[in-house]
């Protein structure tokens, strides 16, 4: 057996024996390394944009490791998370629905934000968390 074969191998059962937690491992002699994605992270359509440059208070609240995570709560739910409400309040300030401040707290300020949003984007008008606010703000 070939040396690049035995590291391979090596490699492939410490993953599954950590039950695929591994971020780092040896192959062929450099190291490849993955760093967990913040499921929060800020989107466009197709891949996270890069770190912003003002860290929030909301960015060290407790979050779900995994985006699909979200996909499965009700928007009641959501609303009662500051760390997306958060995310929430930042992408409705990216877009320039929210001048407030990002606290992670669903106040009057974001429900008239996401209001304004969702008029200009020929939604329907109801000033809450919606499946269609979510899909426009690129959040799970």
């Amino acid at each position: 057996m070939s040396t690049a074969i035995r590291i391979l191998a090596v490699a492939l059962l410490s993953l599954s024996f950590l039950g695929g937690e591994a971020w780092a491992f040896i192959l062929d002699e450099e190291i490849f390394s993955q760093r967990p994605l913040d499921p929060l992270a800020p989107r466009d359509d197709q891949w996270p944009l890069h770190q912003m440059p003002a860290v929030n208070a909301t960015d060290f609240a407790a979050r779900y490791h995994y985006r699909f995570a979200y996909y499965f709560k009700a928007p009641e739910q959501l609303v009662l998370q500051p760390a997306y409400v958060g995310a929430l309040q930042r992408d409705l300030r990216r877009l320039g629905y929210y001048c407030g401040p990002i606290d992670g707290i669903f106040s009057a300020e974001v429900s008239n934000a996401i209001a304004h949003m969702q008029k200009n984007y020929s939604m329907r008008v109801t000033g809450t968390l919606t499946e269609a606010v979510r899909r426009a703000l690129y959040l799970p």
